[in-house]
């Protein structure tokens, strides 16, 4: 599966985004998914993951209350809704997808495809 994230920008701190993954390949449904960002001269970190038929989330303590990550499997798109967006929110953001999923949560054991990335830019 391809993997291509969008919907990332400049924004003022306080304001919202919407980042959207579309795939391409092979249908979303097969895949549970995560998000991550990775901020300049730092590791990337783990943002949120969902399970395949979007019923479980969990999200990274740092945006947990202001993220939220939701799938639309018929349209082949997942979405990471990012509210109350401060400067460390500020970094590129990439969506994964995986094969092997915990068989209790659905979450990703490791992620396998990973998209190119949008870079998302808070202004203080």
């Amino acid at each position: 599966v391809q993997l291509q994230a969008s919907g990332g920008g400049l924004v003022q701190a306080g304001g919202s985004l919407r980042l959207s993954c579309a795939a391409s390949g092979r249908t979303l449904s097969r895949y549970a998914m995560g998000w991550f960002r990775q901020a300049p001269g730092k590791e990337r970190e783990f943002v949120a993951a969902i399970n395949l038929s979007g019923s479980n989330t969990y999200y990274a303590d740092s945006v947990k209350g202001r993220f939220t990550t939701s799938r639309d499997n018929a349209k082949n798109t997942a979405y990471l809704q990012m509210n109350s967006l401060n400067s460390e929110d500020t970094g590129v953001y990439y969506c994964a997808a995986c094969i092997a999923v915990y068989s209790g949560s659905g979450y990703c054991v490791k992620y396998d495809f990973w998209g190119q990335g949008t870079q998302v830019t808070v202004s203080s």
